[in-house]
C-alpha cells in the first residue's frame, strides 16, 4: 500500500484538492458498454455488452458503499445506461438511498411515460446527448436519427414538466460555429447547455486529428464561454483555455484520482472517467476490497495526489492557469503527462505533436464487429474512402466497357 502524501495546512482551494479527497466530488459510472449507437468519438468505444458487467445485486452494494462514503451525486453513463434492464430500478434504488443520479442518454428511451416518471422522481438529472445543432452536424459524428432521437426526448422531457434537463455537447470542429444555435435550443427546450471537450480516448482517437478544434475555434469557443459561461456548463473540461488570459468558472484543474474516477462496468477503476485503459487502471471494487478501499489506498491514487513538478510546463507563464492541461489528452496524443497539452492555445502543443511521440493502442474496445444502420455518416465516408471496391464493376457498372 502506498502512503497518501500529507497535506499542507492552509492553501487554495485548487490546492487541497491536488491532495485528493475522502470521496470523489464527481464519480462517474459507466453501467454498460451496450449501445444502440455507435458514435464515432465514443471515448469508452462502446457497442457490446460485457458478458461480465456487474450484477443488479453487485450494483446495490456499490451504491450502499457510496452511500456510505457519503457520495451524494453519481454521473451514470455507457454506452447508453437505460439499455441495462435493470437501469430504472438502480436509478430508483439510489435515490432511495441518498445517492443522486445524473444519467447522460442519447434519448432512445426516453418516453413520454419514462419523462413522467423522472419529472416525479427527486435527485434526478438527466443530459442528452447532441453534437450538432442541425442532423448534419450532429449525425456526422453520433448516426442516422440520433438528432431527431435526443430531440424528441427533449420534448418528452418538457412535456412532463422535468425541470432543467441538459443538453451535453462534445466541442468538435463541425459544431464550434453553431454554439448560439446550441444555446437557443436549450433556451426553447427549457434546458441547460453542457459543453465537454473532445478527447483522443476511445474510438475518439480514430477521428481526433479530423474533429478536433482547431487553434482559431480554440480562441473562438474561449471567447463564447467568456460571455456566456454563467448560463453554461462546462466542469473542468477547458481549464486549458486558460491560458488565454482570465480562467473561465469551473475547477481549472485536473481532478483524476484526486476529486473524480471512474467506475467500468465490470468494477474496474479507473482514474479518469476519458482515460479507460490499463494505464488508469487503479483497481477493481470486487477483488480490491470495495470501490472506498480503492479510492483510498490506491497506488495510482497516491502517486497522483503527490505534488506535480509540472514538467516542460513548469516554465511556462501560463503554467498556474492551465496546469498543465488533459492528462487523457497527452496521453492518447502519445505526448509526455509532464508535458504540454496537444491544443495548448501557447502553441506549445502543435510543437510536441511535430517531435517523435508512440501513440498507446487502446487496451478495450467494445465496438460492434460489423456496422449496423446506425453507423454514423463520417465512419461511412471514412469506409468508402479507405476500403477499395473488390472489383471495377462494384464501383461502376460500366466499367472497362468500351462500346
Amino acid at each position: 500500500m502506498t502512503i497518501a502524501p500529507d497535506r499542507p495546512v492552509g492553501g487554495t482551494l485548487v490546492e487541497q484538492f491536488e491532495f485528493g479527497l475522502d470521496a470523489p466530488i464527481c464519480l462517474t459510472w459507466e453501467l454498460t458498454y451496450a449501445c444502440n449507437l455507435e458514435c464515432a468519438h465514443c471515448l469508452s468505444s462502446s457497442g457490446r455488452r460485457d458478458p461480465d458487467e456487474l450484477s443488479t445485486e453487485q450494483c446495490k452494494a456499490v451504491i450502499d458503499e457510496l452511500q456510505r462514503m457519503q457520495v451524494f451525486y453519481v454521473n451514470i453513463g455507457g454506452g447508453e445506461p437505460t439499455i441495462r434492464p435493470d437501469f430504472w430500478e438502480l436509478l430508483e434504488y439510489a435515490v432511495d438511498h441518498q445517492v443522486g443520479v445524473k444519467f447522460s442518454t442519447n434519448g432512445a428511451r426516453i418516453t413520454p411515460e419514462r419523462a413522467a416518471f423522472l419529472a416525479a422522481t427527486d435527485y434526478v438529472d438527466v443530459q442528452v446527448s447532441l453534437d450538432g445543432a442541425t442532423a448534419e452536424v450532429n449525425d456526422y459524428v453520433r448516426g442516422p436519427g440520433s438528432y431527431e432521437m435526443a430531440l424528441r426526448a427533449l420534448e418528452n422531457l418538457q412535456q412532463a414538466g422535468f425541470a432543467d434537463a441538459k443538453i451535453s455537447v462534445v466541442c468538435t470542429r463541425e459544431n464550434i460555429g453553431q454554439l448560439d444555435e446550441f444555446k437557443a435550443l436549450a433556451d426553447a427546450y427549457g434546458a441547460t447547455l453542457r459543453l465537454t471537450r473532445l478527447r483522443p480516448s476511445g474510438r475518439g482517437a480514430d477521428v481526433w486529428d479530423e474533429l478536433h478544434p482547431l487553434p482559431e475555434q480554440q480562441r473562438e469557443l474561449y471567447d463564447w464561454l467568456m460571455a456566456h459561461g454563467e448560463d453554461v456548463l462546462t466542469g473542468d473540461s477547458f481549464f486549458h483555455l486558460a491560458a488565454f488570459g482570465e480562467s473561465l468558472p469551473g475547477l481549472n484543474l485536473c481532478g483524476a484520482g484526486r476529486v473524480v474516477c471512474l467506475i467500468d462496468p465490470v468494477g474496474d477503476v479507473y482514474a479518469c472517467p476519458f482515460a479507460i485503459h490499463d494505464e488508469f487502471l487503479a483497481g477493481n471494487l470486487l477483488t480490491d476490497g470495495g470501490f472506498g478501499r480503492v479510492w483510498q489506498d490506491s497506488a495510482l491514487f497516491n502517486e497522483l495526489r503527490s505534488p506535480q513538478t509540472g514538467g516542460a510546463c513548469s516554465s511556462c507563464a501560463f503554467f498556474d492557469s492551465c496546469r498543465g492541461g488533459c492528462m487523457a489528452a497527452k496521453f492518447f496524443t502519445g505526448l509526455p503527462l509532464d508535458g504540454p497539452d496537444p491544443e495548448c492555445v501557447q502553441g506549445h502543443g502543435e510543437h510536441a505533436l511535430a517531435g517523435d511521440r508512440a501513440v498507446p493502442a487502446a487496451s478495450k474496445d467494445h465496438s460492434r464487429t460489423t456496422p449496423t444502420r446506425n453507423q454514423p455518416v463520417m465512419l461511412t465516408l471514412g469506409t468508402t474512402r479507405l476500403r477499395p471496391p473488390v472489383s471495377p464493376c462494384a464501383e461502376d457498372p460500366l466499367a472497362d466497357f468500351t462500346p
